[in-house]
C-alpha cells in the first residue's frame, strides 16, 4: 500500500514569505486523515511546522501517521526549511511516542497548576514592584538570556535574537505600564535577590484549563542562588495570580533545566504541552 499526501486547497502565501497548505493523507488514493503544514511565524520561512496531523480511528496503528510525517518533512525540505517544529499535548502519549521514534527532540514544555489558597512567603522575604530603572536593566538582560536559551537548544543566533526582540516587543509594548504585566523584585532581609514577570491573561474564549496567568520570566540573582529564593518567587507569582482573580498559573521550562523542572514539579505543576524540533538534513 502507498501512503501519499494530496493537497486539499491552493498553497497560502504571506507577504513576509510565509507558506501554509493542508493535505489529505491517502492510502492508495483513499483518504485516511489530514495533515496541515506551515512555515513558523516565530522563526521565519526557513523553519517549518506540522500544525495538525490526524489519522482516522479505523486506520490508526498501521504506520499511516509515521509515513505522513515523513512525507510532510519532504514537503518542508522542498520549501527550503532546515528545521521542523511540532507541539504535542501532554496527554497524547501515542503522538509523543511517534515524535520520539522519528527523531524529534524536546526543546521546552508548558506546565500549569490549579491554585487554591494564597501561599505565604518565608520570614524576611517580600515582593515589591520593579522600578523604571530596574526595568531597563532587567529587560536588557532578560532578552539576552532568553535568546541564549534558544541558541543553546539548536536555534541559530540570528533567529534566537530576533525572537527575543519580537517576543518582548509583543508582550511588553508599554514596558512597565503594559496592561496585565506584573513585574516584581523579590527581596530578602531588604536586599534584592530575584526578579519575576507575570502576565495576567484575558479569559474570554479560553477553555477552563487555560492558565489565566503566566510566568514569563523568573530569575534568582547569581549571588543568591541555592537558598530557596526560586521557590519564593514562584509563591509570589501564585499569590499575584490569585489576587488578580485567576486560579490557574502556567509557565514554560526548557528541556535540560533540571533544577527548574524539579522545583515546578515539587510545587505541583504538571506538563500541558511539549514543543519538539528536528533538523531537516
Amino acid at each position: 500500500m502507498t501512503t501519499t499526501l494530496r493537497p486539499t486547497a491552493p498553497e497560502q502565501r504571506t507577504p513576509d514569505g510565509g507558506r501554509a497548505r493542508s493535505y489529505e493523507v491517502c492510502v492508495n488514493s483513499r483518504p485516511v486523515g489530514r495533515i496541515d503544514l506551515a512555515t513558523d511565524a516565530r522563526f521565519g520561512s526557513r523553519v517549518g511546522r506540522i500544525t495538525h496531523l490526524r489519522i482516522d480511528p479505523r486506520d490508526r496503528h498501521r504506520g499511516r501517521g509515521t509515513v505522513a510525517a515523513l512525507a510532510a518533512e519532504e514537503v518542508l525540505r522542498g520549501w527550503g526549511c532546515g528545521r521542523v517544529e511540532i507541539s504535542v499535548d501532554a496527554g497524547r502519549e501515542v503522538a509523543l511516542g511517534l515524535a520520539g521514534a522519528l527523531g524529534y527532540v524536546e526543546r521546552n514544555r508548558n506546565m500549569a497548576k490549579t491554585l487554591t489558597a494564597a501561599p505565604r512567603l518565608p520570614e524576611g522575604t517580600d515582593g515589591r514592584p520593579m522600578t523604571a530603572g530596574e526595568f531597563t536593566a532587567w529587560q536588557r538582560h532578560a532578552k539576552e538570556a532568553y535568546a541564549q536559551d534558544w541558541i543553546g537548544r539548536g536555534v541559530p543566533p540570528g533567529q534566537a535574537h530576533a525572537k527575543a526582540e519580537a517576543d518582548h516587543r509583543s508582550a511588553l509594548p508599554d514596558g512597565l505600564e503594559t496592561p496585565g504585566a506584573v513585574l516584581s523584585v523579590l527581596t530578602h532581609a531588604g536586599e534584592p535577590v530575584g526578579t519575576l514577570w507575570v502576565t495576567l491573561r484575558a479569559s474570554s474564549g479560553a477553555g477552563p484549563e487555560a492558565p489565566g496567568a503566566y510566568v514569563y520570566d523568573i530569575e534568582v540573582a547569581q549571588a543568591h542562588r541555592g537558598h530557596g529564593h526560586g521557590r519564593s518567587l514562584m509563591l509570589l507569582a501564585e499569590g499575584q495570580a490569585l489576587a488578580a482573580g485567576t486560579t490557574r498559573l502556567g509557565l514554560n521550562v526548557f528541556a535540560g533545566n533540571t533544577p527548574a523542572l524539579r522545583l515546578y514539579e515539587s510545587l505541583g505543576y504538571r506538563p500541558t504541552e511539549f514543543h519538539l524540533y528536528k533538523p531537516l538534513i
